[in-house]
């Protein structure tokens, strides 16, 4: 067990502190203004409707992290940063920043939820409802992007000509199938304010035609029939049990007899307390959704043979959101 000093528990405590520094500049999209054109704090303060005073304070305590550069009063984004910091950056990560805003503010609520046992629901950014959706959304995709093709890969072989992506967002998930099993289609069922955000993997080269969209709510709606593998990608964790028993039915349902279904999802122990990562994650779904958490393996599986899957297996372990869980229609 880890010994702790006064030292390390301090700073344990002061850690929110850079973190929320580099969240607020991703917030106002500092690093994009500064990347057009370097400017001094007065000038980006008039380019952003911020208030000056405040701005340089950010601006130099981002110098000070080395996260720009500052010369005779002027603010550069460093050439190694810019692709990752700036909104058309080849490898940005701009919606996984400002969702971990999102989560910050929920986070800084926590002993408030645990008293009341209500999770945060009103703690938007300036950025606004709307804004915080497609940070989300984009949060995701940054996430999954680089992590699907390694993941779908360890799988092993796949046998399904439809898929269902339940919860599929931006087709990120669809896409890297579909590239993997290039004589399949697919369906994304998604709610119909995130629908619109994957209408650009469907003209994306080598998917045209291949993939139909489909509004709904998977809590409220039947899902689309027909396919033989759904994907429920990190959504159980949103869930409580019984509803996720109630997805689960919805899914069996949805299935062609002999289909599959895979979970991808954050799996803990049976203590509850490892991996670290899913402890974590759980206090991440109590301050921000009613009754959703992290899950053992012996409770996905009593959830889905509740709702008549049969061979149900752990196809893949992870210590975060990587693993996966099996099973299957039977024929």
């Amino acid at each position: 067990m880890k010994k702790y000093t006064a030292d390390d528990l301090a700073e344990l405590a002061r850690a929110f502190q850079a973190p929320s520094i580099l969240i607020a500049a991703a917030e106002l999209d500092v690093f994009s203004a500064l990347h057009c054109v370097p400017a001094t704090s007065n000038e980006l303060a008039s380019r952003i409707h911020s208030d000056p005073r405040a701005t340089t304070v950010l601006l130099d305590a981002l110098a000070a992290m080395a996260l720009l550069a500052k010369s005779g009063g002027v603010y550069t984004v460093p050439a190694d940063l810019a692709g990752m910091l700036t909104e058309t950056g080849a490898t940005s990560i701009l919606g996984i920043l400002r969702h971990q805003g999102n989560c910050m503010r929920r986070w800084g609520q926590l002993a408030k939820v645990v008293l009341t046992g209500n999770a945060v629901y009103d703690m938007e950014s300036v950025r606004g409802a709307a804004g915080d959706t497609e940070s989300f959304i984009r949060a995701m995709h940054e996430i999954s992007g680089p992590l699907a093709p390694g993941l779908i890969e360890s799988l092993g072989p796949l046998q399904f000509s439809h898929l269902l992506d339940i919860g599929g967002a931006s087709g990120t998930w669809t896409r890297a199938f579909l590239q993997r099993y290039p004589g399949a289609k697919a369906t994304i069922f998604d709610l119909p304010e995130v629908i619109p955000l994957a209408a650009g993997v469907i003209h994306a080269p080598g998917m045209e035609g291949r993939i139909r969209l489909v509004a709904g709510d998977y809590l409220t709606d039947d899902l689309p029939g027909g396919a033989d593998l759904a994907w429920v990608s990190a959504i159980v964790h949103q869930n409580s049990r019984e509803q996720n028993r109630a997805l689960f039915l919805k899914v069996f349902a949805a299935l062609l007899p002999g289909g599959s279904v895979l979970v991808r999802e954050v799996l803990v122990d049976e203590s509850r307390t490892a991996p670290v990562s899913g402890a974590f994650f759980a206090v991440n779904m109590l301050v921000g959704t009613p009754r959703g958490g992290t899950f053992t393996f012996s409770e996905l599986r009593d959830d889905l043979a509740a709702a008549g899957f049969v061979d149900i297996r752990l196809m893949r372990k992870g210590e975060a959101m990587d693993s996966v869980v099996a099973a299957t229609r039977a024929a």
